[in-house]
């Protein structure tokens, strides 16, 4: 796997995503406005709290998972598709929210997941 370029970079997507879903708990975490009006009707429903809770794991799922694969690491390999694929189903939830963000998400975890299962395996000579 040493010297898989697109490999390296989807480790780095993967930290990259996991930093950012940190600031979006973050950002719940500390917001203090009222709750816009059309969270009612979102999946967890209207507590922004468990929306931190839940990207706060999903950051570290990334973050860890990106540096397993950067690594080179067969588990990390598996970590990553799944922690690909749970960062574009999270990103789903935010559609009618924030589309772009969300497109970009899911986006990167579909590459993500195509590089990991096409190219990050073992090569067999």
């Amino acid at each position: 796997m040493e010297g898989n370029g697109s490999v390296f970079l989807s480790g780095l997507i993967f930290i990259t995503a996991g930093v950012m879903r940190f600031f979006d708990a973050w950002w719940t975490f500390r917001y203090n406005g009222a709750v816009p009006q059309n969270l009612q009707d979102a999946l967890f429903g209207h507590n922004l709290n468990t929306y931190g809770w839940i990207y706060l794991v999903v950051a570290a799922v990334l973050i860890g998972g990106g540096f397993l694969v950067i690594r080179g690491s067969e588990f990390g390999r598996w970590i990553g598709v799944a922690a690909a694929s749970l960062a574009a189903i999270s990103a789903i939830w935010w559609m009618p929210y924030y589309p772009v963000w969300a497109v970009t998400y899911i986006a990167a975890g579909a590459f993500v997941v195509y590089v990991l299962v096409a190219r990050g395996g073992k090569e067999v000579v």
